[in-house]
């Protein structure tokens, strides 16, 4: 080849890049969202609620519970749970697959040899003599490239980089799942241990109560009816107490669970925690728009809407001719000639392939454009969804707020009505029954003032799950940072 050719080929090489273009439309957030809309942006309605405020949520949410030895169980969850390190290990895997195509258009570089002893056909080289068995030998080096001309490499790059961003983002969302579960197990087996201890209370007043019956009976005052419904409720407050000790158990059980323990592996103060931990301070909930910003499933389904975008210009591209810079040389022969000039052989020059579009390409066009379609609904759905999630969780704990507090007036007034019976009692003016019943009253409403607690710390926890968590990888677990 001479040199006027190949400054040719060359030239039409530099030619061909020069006019490369990326088909496929680039992507970019659709104004029509539903996180665009200004309704989606606005603050939330706190309904008078004091207990929460448009604070913005910090991150590592659970140390406003101030409380050393929750955050040292969220500490080693984050580090050891089974499901953040899935997802982690589920992140490197999708960083890698970025890689990959973000290196798709390097230069490759390969060898070929081969030897072998055989005998080459006579008339495929026009000769009339048949020639004789020889050893063959071939070896050489190849060196190509593809011209991303319009963009299928790039778009696969773009889709595989934002896919990595969504694998990320469930990363995050795997972690603000664990520590909303150790939190929410945690407090549910310390409020066990208070409904336990009042359920126990409980049940010494009806014995008691069983014993005053069963000695009046016994001196001609009393009646077997009264004896038998105190009975009753012994045994059917007796019957209170396992699914307390069973719902304790099972949080524990959790706990461990989630800490990559086995069951009995927990830390005694653990299982010794009889009052779950109060926060401090109003919940900090912010905006719409500062939750739309820190849900890391709302940034996966954006991701994940730009990569069904990108697949769009992959499958436009793949209707295009793909065009590949190759050039190689080596040595074709006889083996003890091999090296010879005259087994000499090189070559160089582009390589295209295309074949003209079919309904196929087309309906793969179609086929990515309805994809795109779909993650657009799906992140419109995961918007709406959180927006409605949080917002129906503040009216939830407002009102959970509210009973609390009638029950807690309640409580104290069973409370100021027992503490005069036993007064009246101790000075003879009321029957001791009649001060049972006062006191049985009070153990009631505390149970179910304790009932209230319990479902105002889950309220707690589910509200901070649907804020997102206030998740800012405080160095905690791996990392999620990812070079592209």
């Amino acid at each position: 080849m001479s040199r006027h050719t190949l400054t040719a080929l060359f030239a039409a090489a530099v030619a061909t890049l020069s006019a490369c273009t990326t088909v496929g439309p680039d992507y970019r957030l659709p104004d029509d969202a539903a996180i665009q809309r200004t309704e989606a942006q606005a603050p939330f309605d706190l309904a008078g609620n004091a207990k929460v405020d448009q604070a913005e949520l910090p991150a590592d949410w659970w140390k406003l519970y101030d409380d050393p030895l929750l955050d040292q169980l969220v500490t080693e969850a984050l580090e050891r749970n089974t499901d953040v390190r899935l997802a982690y290990h589920t992140l490197r895997r999708a960083y890698e697959g970025f890689q990959m195509a973000h290196h798709a258009q390097e230069v490759e570089i390969g060898g070929a040899g081969s030897l072998a002893r055989g005998q080459i056909s006579s008339e495929s080289l026009a000769l009339q003599e048949k020639i004789p068995v020889m050893n063959l030998a071939d070896a050489g080096l190849s060196v190509g490239y593809q011209l991303d001309l319009f963009g299928k490499l790039k778009r696969a790059a773009e889709s595989a980089g934002a896919s990595a961003d969504a694998s990320a983002a469930a990363l995050d969302t795997a972690r603000i799942t664990v520590v909303a579960q150790v939190v929410r197990n945690y407090v549910q087996a310390c409020h066990a241990s208070e409904e336990l201890t009042i359920a126990e209370h409980s049940l010494d007043i009806q014995r008691r109560q069983l014993d005053v019956a069963t000695r009046l009976l016994n001196g001609g005052r009393g009646n077997e009816v009264d004896v038998a419904r105190a009975r009753a409720q012994v045994e059917a407050l007796r019957a209170e107490l396992p699914p307390f000790e069973s719902k304790k158990s099972a949080a524990l059980y959790q706990i461990a669970a989630l800490l990559g323990r086995t069951p009995g592996d927990l830390p005694e103060p653990v299982a010794a925690c009889s009052h779950a931990p109060q926060l401090s301070q109003p919940i900090p909930v912010g905006d719409g728009a500062a939750l739309l910003k820190r849900r890391p499933d709302i940034r996966a389904a954006e991701r994940m809407l730009a990569a069904a975008t990108a697949d769009i210009g992959v499958a436009t591209a793949m209707m295009y001719p793909e065009v590949n810079l190759g050039a190689s040389a080596g040595y074709t022969g006889m083996l003890e000639h091999l090296a010879d000039p005259i087994t000499r052989r090189w070559e160089f020059g582009p390589a295209i392939s295309w074949h003209f579009p079919t309904r196929v390409d087309r309906a793969r066009v179609r086929a990515m454009e309805a994809g795109a379609d779909a993650a657009l609904a799906r992140f419109d759905g995961t918007v709406l969804d959180a927006l409605r999630e949080t917002q129906t969780l503040l009216t939830r704990y407002a009102h959970d707020l509210e009973r609390n507090h009638a029950l807690r007036d309640s409580r104290d007034a069973a409370s100021n009505a027992a503490d005069h019976t036993r007064r009246l009692y101790q000075e003879g003016r009321l029957a001791y029954l009649d001060s049972l019943d006062t006191e049985r009253t009070l153990a009631s409403a505390e149970a179910a003032l304790a009932k209230s607690e319990a479902q105002l710390s889950l309220d707690q926890v589910n509200l901070f799950l649907a804020l997102g968590g206030g998740w800012k990888d405080a160095g905690l677990g791996p990392s999620t940072q990812l070079v592209h």
